[in-house]
């Protein structure tokens, strides 16, 4: 089983930032895909960013310019790194990690912009 631990989420103002982390309890160069998503109060969970194995990246459209995926492969962790954050940024953004089929997901950690 692989465990997920986010941290770095918080309050913030827009057009501040924050950096969110995920340790991954295995090495991340056995992963297929990692990355996170969010889900805002009444709304579906979105993909936010994701890096594949291959250093492939991908955004929703809506962080593009903004947010940064990254990945540190000897802390076996992942990193979003949010600028230019917006009160719609708010939500609970999750750390996912992909190893062919299975998905395993972190906590969540809470981000909030204000205006």
């Amino acid at each position: 089983q692989v465990q997920l631990v986010e941290s770095g989420g918080g309050l913030v103002q827009a057009g501040g930032s924050l950096r969110l982390s995920c340790a991954i309890s295995i090495s991340i160069l056995r992963i297929d895909a990692m990355g996170w998503y969010r889900q805002a109060p009444g709304k579906e969970r979105e993909l936010v960013a994701s890096i594949s194995s291959g250093g492939s990246l991908r955004y929703a459209d809506s962080v593009k310019g903004r947010f940064t995926i990254s990945r540190d492969n000897a802390k076996n962790t992942v990193y979003l790194q949010m600028n230019g954050l917006k009160p719609e940024d708010t939500a609970v953004y999750y750390c996912y990690a992909r190893i062919f089929t299975t998905t395993s997901w972190g906590q969540g950690t809470q981000v909030t912009v204000s205006s």
